[in-house]
């Protein structure tokens, strides 16, 4: 595997492999890497693309300081896990790289950066848009993989693409899991084995209420029982619960959308905030 640490460097190598028509494939990730990621690695390379992964811990989508300086960092362990997995290079630049300048662009999505994330972290889809631009623009990939996980990111991306007409496809990748259904997440590091077990509560809300839709219940009626379920444990708060359409983020009460809806939340457990979605 190849890793590269400047743009320059970057562009020149991967402009050869265009020049011999090779299609690339793009991972961006903020490492502290899991099966997950690897998940999207695989993704890529089955789709006999050049692959590619970044490593960026991102401070332009992170309005809470502590929250970016506790992020884990685990870049060693990273690089020995994508080379494992088949990933042709890494490109892992400092934040100096990235951003020689303080950057003046600022992005909105209407309807879509408002809502859950974005009604608890204003800004960070405006952070999300500026570095996702950036890590196109320099890697100008063919294809680019993300997790179903951060479906409203994923959403957010989509709509990037579309508005700046960036010539490629995207990916959503299906979302790992545990055996025991914790979503996979690099925030899980910051788990004790106690937390773990207690953050198995966020799935066990999503398809709790996934089960109570489907018997025809509303948001509405469900919502303050889940969520005082889900509190039994005073180390966890739900921050919300929200059905919306999976391409809109409009909210919506009941299942009058057949296989257009997504059911969020978003959580702490301890100090680590957690997110998780399910598709309806």
């Amino acid at each position: 595997m190849e890793i590269f640490r400047e743009i320059k460097s970057l562009k020149a190598f991967l402009r050869k492999k265009k020049l011999a028509q090779i299609q690339i494939g793009f991972v961006p990730t903020m490492g502290a890497l899991h099966e997950g990621h690897l998940s999207l690695i695989e993704a890529s390379r089955k789709h006999g693309l050049f692959t590619v992964c970044s490593i960026f811990v991102n401070p332009a989508q992170f309005n809470n300081a502590s929250d970016l300086a506790n992020y884990p960092r685990t870049e060693t362990t990273d690089i020995d896990l994508l080379t494992r997995a088949g990933c042709d290079v890494l490109f892992s630049p400092s934040a100096q790289e990235i951003y020689p300048q303080k950057a003046g662009l600022r992005f909105t999505f209407p309807g879509l950066d408002t809502v859950m994330e974005g009604a608890f972290r204003p800004g960070h889809f405006s952070g999300v848009g500026l570095v996702v631009s950036k890590l196109f623009n320099i890697v100008e990939p063919d294809h680019a993989f993300f997790g179903q996980k951060d479906w409203q990111q994923f959403t957010i991306i989509r709509q990037l693409v579309h508005d700046l007409n960036f010539n490629l496809t995207l990916h959503a990748v299906p979302t790992m899991r545990e055996e025991n259904g914790l979503a996979m997440s690099s925030r899980n590091q910051r788990l004790s084995a106690e937390e773990k077990i207690k953050a198995l509560v966020l799935y066990q809300t999503l398809k709790l209420a996934e089960a109570e839709l489907l018997n025809g219940k509303t948001m509405h009626e469900i919502f303050p029982k889940l969520k005082a379920l889900a509190e039994n444990d005073s180390s966890v708060k739900i921050e919300y619960l929200t059905l919306a359409n999976r391409h809109t983020l409009e909210s919506v009460n009941t299942l009058t959308q057949k296989n257009q809806l997504v059911l969020c939340i978003a959580g702490f457990v301890g100090e680590v905030r957690l997110i998780d979605n399910i598709l309806i």
